[in-house]
């Protein structure tokens, strides 16, 4: 396992990039909870952000892919509008522990 970050780290309804063996993981959290995403949107396979860390749109609803505006639901990755309609975020397994996330690679 990888350690990412503490939980506290990430604000609520927000999102950050870290680097590992997958490449570049996102980890977006709605309250208690952390998703993670590979950095590679499914349409175009670069990263979903022009700048270091700006995941998210500009409601802090969803993750949105700057290149092309598509949106992404922050529970499962799910593409619900753009080029990309229908298609997923590659997930990654988190584990919070203490606190702690964890990249379960």
């Amino acid at each position: 396992m990888l350690r990412l970050c503490t939980l506290a780290e990430i604000p609520d309804n927000d999102a950050k990039g870290f680097r590992s063996a997958l490449g570049e993981v996102i980890v977006a959290r709605q309250g208690m909870s952390v998703y993670g995403y590979i950095n590679s949107c499914p349409h175009l396979g670069i990263g979903i952000n022009f700048q270091p860390n700006v995941f998210m749109d500009f409601t802090q609803q969803y993750l949105l892919c700057a290149n092309h505006g598509a949106l992404f639901r922050v529970d499962d990755g799910f593409c619900f509008r753009g080029p990309c309609r229908g298609q997923s975020l590659k997930k990654v397994q988190l584990l919070i522990e203490h606190g702690i996330v964890w990249l379960n690679n």
